[in-house]
């Protein structure tokens, strides 16, 4: 019996493109007949954090628009006031890159859910999802208390788990020189190729027949 095509998925909570994917990547994982690993790359998190300002909500509005035509993913008029107008929130994926690793420590399975419904928070709903308290109430509409739980109060084996996990996907980006996310690698006998970037955009055909091995 021939073993799941194993895939890496670099990613970021705030990254547009990342949510552009959501739809072909959760038709993926529904199939069922790949070893998904989600690893976060930080890009937006701890260092990489910084104040929204004019260039960059032009900038990221403009990228969404051609996610959205690409893709069909909405991008509300919510989310371009309230999250690109706004001054004095941030762009900063620490705190739900802190909240997935939470849920991956408790029900991992569930991880791919919980990110799609923060992205959602943030590109439909206008919400703050740099926000922790946002955050935490994101979990626990879904049901994931307990990983709501360690959220709220992080204990030393989540603050390191979730550390390991950016670390990797760093590592991941470096070793096939990927200059951004997402990025999909196929890692197998043969080593990691990272799948070229349109099919993550092309729906779930498109998709299955670039991870397939030849």
């Amino acid at each position: 019996m021939t073993s799941p095509t194993r895939l890496i998925y670099l990613f970021d909570p705030q990254c547009g493109w990342c949510y552009g994917a959501s739809a072909s990547m959760e038709a993926l994982l529904e199939r069922g007949d790949h070893d998904v690993q989600l690893i976060p790359t930080g890009l937006f998190a701890g260092e990489g954090a910084f104040a929204m300002n004019d260039g960059f909500a032009a900038h990221a509005w403009a990228a969404d628009q051609r996610i959205a035509r690409l893709t069909g993913q909405p991008f509300s008029d919510a989310y371009r006031d309230r999250v690109l107008g706004n001054r004095e929130w941030r762009v900063d994926s620490g705190p739900a890159t802190l909240a997935l690793t939470a849920v991956c420590l408790t029900e991992p399975a569930r991880e791919f859910a919980a990110l799609h419904v923060l992205q959602r928070a943030r590109y439909v709903e206008g919400r703050n999802n740099a926000d922790p308290a946002v955050v935490a109430s994101v979990l626990e509409s879904l049901g994931l208390e307990e990983a709501a739980r360690r959220f709220r109060t992080p204990d030393d084996e989540l603050t390191a788990a979730n550390q390991t996990r950016i670390d990797a996907g760093k590592a991941w980006m470096r070793r096939v020189g990927a200059n951004g996310v997402p990025t999909l690698v196929v890692s197998d006998e043969k080593g990691a190729r990272v799948v070229d970037s349109s099919a993550l955009y092309g729906g779930i055909d498109t998709l299955v027949s670039a991870v397939t091995p030849p």
